[in-house]
């Protein structure tokens, strides 16, 4: 089967065409805030590096804590539909508290509570698109590609996302850019109500369910674990630490910062598109390991950028490993757990919460006291380690087996 038709029949399952305009809708509201956090706090609320730090640390363990419990409810209890509905109006809530909250205990309750919930609208959309997927028998072998598609309009929205916020915040400042968000999580609201159905969840719960704490410690598990907390550490203290890089190492502007987030989007659509179709060929494991190692050399590179243009000579590389290690790791993580999607998903999305919490603390020590460009270096540092991690361990796959068998 070609590209052409192997597209084609993906695009035929019933609900993925409105779970990709959720995708795109998602990832447009969110391409407005991300890019600019650092900004937000330590330039518009005047946090310190340090305090920065350890506002986004507190509020990124809380939200590791409410996302996992709502990854489990559902896989249980309630449909994604209500609970997508549920993580939308807290983020509307969220931003627009944003809009005009200056104070620091305020805003830290405000990002651990609302946008902790909110947090868990990522992994569940793909859950929903997991489920969907499944439910039109697609061939395993087809998954890493139907799931990569997904991802990659996600990216699409990131094409447009940053820099629109650029301008936004440029005219409007951090008041106008938060309203913007919001809006935005508001049409998504509306947008569930009338494009999703409701799925039963009890129809895809299993007999058995997983074991975690003794599926997390084998060798195997716990290595690719760790490996994407150093990968999302990498990436939470590179996303931190660009905003700053490239406005007071560099003297670049917002709008600089915009285009350094939006070019990586533009390549991330046609590497989504093949990385996923050569998943389908051969094993994702060799995949993320060429993903982290493109990353090792995208930072050794951007460790010595002397002006904001380079940056986005380079970008190409970063579109890379981003469309592997954040395109293909989803479905790789789902199918530890082939039939609890809203457990992997999450605990995948938990590797990269872990991650964050440690880069964004570690952004805020290291870049206080040693400076910007040496926080690049931290980010090259982590990204060899994780290789070195990945080639160490060999797949185990008989837990995965063991499991399916259990379902014949």
């Amino acid at each position: 089967m070609n590209f052409i038709e192997q597209t084609t029949k993906i695009l035929k399952i019933p609900e993925y065409k409105s779970l990709i305009l959720l995708n795109i809708l998602f990832g447009i509201s969110a391409s407005f805030i991300f890019p600019y956090h650092s900004m937000f706090g330590i330039d518009e609320v005047g946090m310190s590096n340090i305090s920065f730090g350890i506002f986004m640390t507190i509020s990124a363990i809380v939200g590791i804590f409410i996302s996992t419990y709502i990854g489990k409810l559902s896989d249980g209890r309630y449909s994604r539909k209500n609970i997508l509905l549920v993580v939308t109006i807290s983020a509307f809530i969220a931003y627009i508290l944003y809009a005009y909250v200056r104070n620091y205990f305020l805003l830290l309750f405000i990002a651990s509570f609302f946008i902790g919930i909110a947090s868990s609208g990522f992994p569940q959309v793909f859950a929903y698109a997991r489920e969907a997927v499944a439910r039109a028998k697609l061939p395993s072998k087809e998954m890493p590609y139907a799931m990569n598609l997904f991802r990659m309009f996600f990216a699409l929205s990131w094409t447009v996302g940053p820099a629109l916020a650029a301008f936004v915040l440029l005219r409007y400042d951090f008041t106008g850019l938060f309203l913007v968000a919001a809006s935005g999580y508001l049409l998504i609201f509306f947008f569930i109500i009338k494009c999703l159905k409701q799925h039963n969840p009890q129809a895809s719960k299993p007999k058995d369910p997983v074991n975690l704490r003794k599926f997390i410690i084998r060798p195997y598990i716990f290595a690719n674990l760790f490996a994407f907390i150093l990968i999302a550490s990498a990436n939470t203290v590179n996303m931190m630490n660009m905003p700053q890089f490239i406005t007071k190492v560099l003297n670049g502007t917002e709008a600089n910062v915009g285009w350094a987030f939006s070019i990586p989007p533009i390549f991330e659509i046609p590497f989504m598109l093949g990385f996923g179709l050569l998943a389908a060929r051969i094993d994702s494991s060799v995949l993320i390991k060429l993903g982290v190692f493109i990353a090792t050399i995208y930072f050794s590179i951007l460790m010595f950028v002397e002006a904001p243009w380079q940056i986005y000579v380079i970008q190409f590389l970063s579109a890379a490993y981003i469309s592997i290690t954040n395109g293909i790791a989803i479905s790789y993580f789902q199918d530890f757990i082939p039939d609890e999607p809203g457990t992997a998903t999450t605990l995948y999305m938990n590797t990269s919460k872990i991650g964050s919490t440690l880069g964004f603390l570690l952004f805020g020590f290291v870049s206080e006291y040693f400076g910007y460009r040496e926080v690049v270096i931290l980010c090259m540092i982590f990204m060899t380690v994780a290789f070195c991690v990945l080639l160490l361990f060999r797949k185990d796959k008989s837990f995965i087996f063991q499991r399916r068998r259990k379902l014949v």
